[in-house]
């Protein structure tokens, strides 16, 4: 019986310092396994066994993942603009680096931080605000190309580095936008001016237009005239009625006379017209009318 009882602690005991040995590294991840306090070698993702008493034991279990840092710079740009820079740092462990980066950098947040941030202070005092926000892209370009360099050697690499935002004092700010709203102002008052000169020439070019044709109207009714008095004096004289041509022009011209006083009553709106109550009068026109026609 005492015989069953120690071979029961014992199976015990071995089974406890088995399980004790055996751990499980997850995926994307790497375990740092040390013996007697020294560097042993690296455990991949899967099960495995390390040797009992403390002999070997897990230093740090190193995230293989994408890993992402964001912080904010505060600099000045070369016309003396304090800006804010939002940036987005991503980055890993090298794989076939791991023992650099767990036993070289204690704290690789940190020394990103600072790599971008001497990066930065160092590249944007060089150009304007404006150039600033033109060559944002090729500014985290640079930075990217400087911190990964610096932080190869640490067992790490940057994957991508984003400038997110740029944010300029409020005060200058405030007065890009009033500066941007003046000059969309300023155009569109050329636009609308430009719009106000298409209009007067425009109206200009219709005004002359119909003036033209007026013209051309009045020019055609005074030839409709003479010529309908041609035909009328033809007609006259063909009918063998004994008038002088003086006496048959006379006649013509004081009936167009009359026609014209009754076309500027319609046209004015008037509703009177004064005329001579005589016989006689309507000679006086005639001869008014003859006399203007021999001063001529």
């Amino acid at each position: 019986m005492v015989y069953l009882i120690i071979v029961l602690v014992v199976f015990l005991v071995i089974l406890a310092l088995f399980s004790g040995s055996l751990y499980v590294v997850r995926q994307q991840s790497v375990a740092i396994i040390e013996r007697f306090g020294r560097y042993h070698l690296t455990a991949v993702s899967g099960m495995h066994f390390r040797l009992p008493f403390g002999i070997d034991r897990i230093a740090a279990r190193v995230q293989l993942r994408l890993l992402q840092s964001e912080i904010v710079v505060e600099t000045k740009t070369q016309d003396n603009v304090f800006v804010t820079m939002n940036v987005a740092t991503q980055y890993r462990v090298n794989e076939n680096n791991v023992t650099d980066a767990y036993y070289k950098l204690m704290k690789p947040e940190s020394q990103i931080k600072s790599y971008i941030e001497d990066a930065l202070r160092s590249s944007v005092p060089k150009l304007t605000l404006d150039e600033l926000f033109e060559k944002k892209d090729e500014i985290a370009l640079e930075v990217q190309k400087q911190v990964a360099e610096e932080m190869s050697t640490y067992g790490y690499i940057i994957v991508k580095t984003l400038i997110t935002k740029v944010e300029p004092d409020a005060e200058v700010k405030q007065s890009m936008n009033e500066i941007n709203a003046a000059q969309r102002k300023r155009v569109a008052a050329q636009e609308l001016a430009e719009a106000d000169k298409i209009k007067i020439v425009t109206a200009a070019e219709a005004e002359a237009e119909k003036d033209r044709l007026h013209g051309v109207g009045i020019a055609e009714q005074r030839k409709a005239i003479v010529d309908g008095l041609a035909d009328s004096i033809k007609e006259l004289k063909g009918a063998n009625v004994e008038l002088t041509e003086e006496q048959i022009m006379s006649i013509l011209l004081t009936n167009q006379y009359l026609d014209t006083l009754n076309n500027f009553a319609d046209k004015e709106g008037n509703n009177t017209i004064f005329l001579p109550a005589s016989p006689n009068g309507v000679e006086d026109i005639r001869s008014q009318i003859l006399s203007a026609l021999k001063a001529r």
